[in-house]
C-alpha cells in the first residue's frame, strides 16, 4: 500500500471514529451507573472506613468496594453514579454516607452493598440557589443515624437532621468570611472541627462554627485527637499540637516535609499519620513525637483506617494496600 494510500485509510478511520464520537448520546455521570471493573480495588482510592468489620473504601468514577476478610479481598459495590467520590463515613455497621463531586450525596443501609443518591449538584442548585455551580463535597460525617455534615470547596457546608433526606445549607453558620475552601470534618469527644485552607479551623458552638485560631497559614488536610489533646495536620509536614482546646499550640517535628493526608487512631490509643509521599509515621504519645516506619510496600496514602487487631488498611492513587501488625521502628 502507497504512503499516500495509508494516509487516506488512517485519515478516513479518525474521520469515521470522530463521527461516532460526535454521534454518541451524552450521559451525565450523574444519571450513569459506576461501571463494574476488577481493577477497583487496584485503581486510586480517596478514603476508607469501617462499617462495624466491614471495610469500605470510595473513589473516582463512583467506585466504592468493600471487604469482609480485612482487606485480603475486595468487591465493588452497585453505585448509581459515576461522579468522583471523596470521602465515606459510617455511623454504625449498616448505615453510611458518601460525598463527592457534582454534589454527590450516596447513601447505604447496608453496610456498603448498595447505595443511593440523597443529593446531587442539580438538586442543589435548584433548592439552594446560595450554594452556587461548584459543588464540590470533601468529607462527610453523622453523629447518629439522622444528624450529619458535609463540606467542600468555597464554604460549602450542609447539615441535615433526617439521615440526608433533607439538606440545609450552613453557609451563614461558620466563621469563614472569605469562602476558604473546608477539606475535612473531625469529632473529638463531644467536640466537632472543620479544617480547611490558610490555617482555618473551625469548632462546633451550638448551631455556628466557629474560629479557632492556629500558628499555620497554609492548608489544613485534618485533625485528629481525644478529650485532652487536638493535633491538625497539613502541607509540607506540618503539624501543630493542642492540650487546651486551641488556645496555644505547640508545633510537631514530623521529621518530613511532604505532605500530611491521613491520620487515625488505633484501638491501642496510638496515632498514624501518613503522608502524600508515603511517609508513615506513628506516636505512641498523644501526638507529641512521631517515629517514621518500616513498610512492607510504600505508596502515597489519602486515607488510613486501623482494622482491630489486623494492622492497617491505606488507600490513595494506588488503590488499597495492608500494613499487617505493627512495623519496626526505625533506628
Amino acid at each position: 500500500m502507497s504512503v499516500f494510500k495509508r494516509c487516506s485509510v488512517v485519515l478516513l478511520a479518525l474521520a469515521t471514529l470522530q463521527g461516532a464520537v460526535q454521534a454518541a448520546p451524552f450521559t451525565d455521570v450523574l444519571d450513569l451507573p459506576a461501571m463494574p471493573t476488577t481493577l477497583a480495588a487496584s485503581s486510586a482510592l480517596r478514603d476508607v472506613a469501617m462499617a462495624g468489620q466491614r471495610l469500605v473504601a470510595v473513589g473516582p468514577r463512583g467506585h466504592i468496594v468493600y471487604s469482609d476478610d480485612h482487606g485480603a479481598h475486595w468487591q465493588q459495590a452497585q453505585v448509581p453514579v459515576s461522579a468522583d467520590l471523596n470521602a465515606v463515613s459510617f455511623v454504625n455497621a449498616e448505615l453510611g454516607w458518601a460525598v463527592g463531586h457534582d454534589g454527590v450525596v450516596l447513601h447505604s443501609r447496608d453496610g456498603g452493598v448498595h447505595w443511593h443518591k440523597q443529593l446531587d449538584g442539580r438538586t442543589l442548585a435548584e433548592r439552594l440557589p446560595e450554594v452556587g455551580s461548584d459543588n464540590v463535597l470533601l468529607d462527610v460525617w453523622f453523629s447518629d443515624a439522622g444528624n450529619g455534615y458535609a463540606v467542600g470547596l468555597f464554604n460549602l457546608l450542609l447539615h441535615t437532621t433526617d439521615g440526608g433526606e433533607h439538606w440545609q445549607p450552613w453557609l451563614e453558620h461558620s466563621d469563614n468570611p472569605q469562602g476558604l475552601h473546608l477539606t475535612s470534618l473531625a469529632a473529638v469527644g463531644d467536640e466537632l472541627y472543620i479544617t480547611g485552607e490558610q490555617g482555618l479551623l473551625l469548632k462546633r458552638d451550638g448551631e455556628r462554627f466557629i474560629r479557632v485560631a492556629t500558628p499555620y497559614t497554609g492548608t489544613l488536610f485534618g485533625a485528629v485527637g481525644k478529650p485532652g489533646w487536638l493535633l491538625v495536620y497539613g502541607l509540607r509536614g506540618h503539624a501543630y499540637r493542642s492540650t487546651d482546646g486551641g488556645q496555644q499550640w505547640q508545633p510537631v517535628n514530623t521529621g518530613i516535609h511532604t505532605s500530611l493526608t491521613a491520620a487515625g487512631i488505633d484501638r491501642d490509643g496510638q496515632l498514624w499519620l501518613a503522608s502524600q509521599a508515603g511517609d508513615l509515621l506513628l506516636s505512641r504519645d498523644e501526638g507529641a513525637r512521631f517515629s517514621p516506619l518500616a513498610q512492607s510496600a510504600r505508596g502515597p496514602v489519602t486515607a488510613l483506617a486501623s482494622d482491630a487487631g489486623h494492622g492497617l488498611v491505606l488507600v490513595g492513587e494506588r488503590g488499597v494496600r495492608t500494613q499487617a501488625g505493627i512495623p519496626t521502628l526505625h533506628p
